[in-house]
């Protein structure tokens, strides 16, 4: 078993920056093969991807965020980060850490409230 544990989120005007944390702990093997994500899921709406990082290495974004986030890990301290700037009202939204581990088990932290004001 794996937990996440999400921090960072708040509210912030639009063009403001945040910084999502997130910490894994539990029955933790090589995490730096795990592959490491951020969702998001507004209201009325599925969960989307936003950024993640394979086990493989590289850096995926969804188009929404391209230039704006930041998806990075500290793998020496099983913990993953989303640097987000230029933050829009769009933005807004509960923002899941997650990670795949080398089982291909899919485990999801609590979640984080993101709110940008316009």
């Amino acid at each position: 078993q794996v937990y996440l544990v999400e921090s960072g989120g708040g509210l912030v005007q639009s063009g403001g920056s945040l910084r999502l944390s997130c910490v894994a702990s539990g029955s933790i093997q090589r995490f730096s093969f795990y592959t490491v994500d951020w969702y998001r899921q507004a209201p009325g709406k599925q969960r989307e991807l936003v950024a993640n990082i394979p086990g493989g290495g590289g850096t995926n974004y969804a188009d929404s965020v391209k230039g704006r986030f930041t998806i990075s890990r500290d793998n020496a301290k099983n913990m993953v980060y989303l640097q987000m700037n230029s933050l829009k009202p769009e933005d807004t939204a509960v923002y899941y850490c997650g990670v795949i581990d080398n089982y291909g088990t899919r485990y999801w932290g609590q979640g984080t409230q993101v709110t940008v004001s316009s």
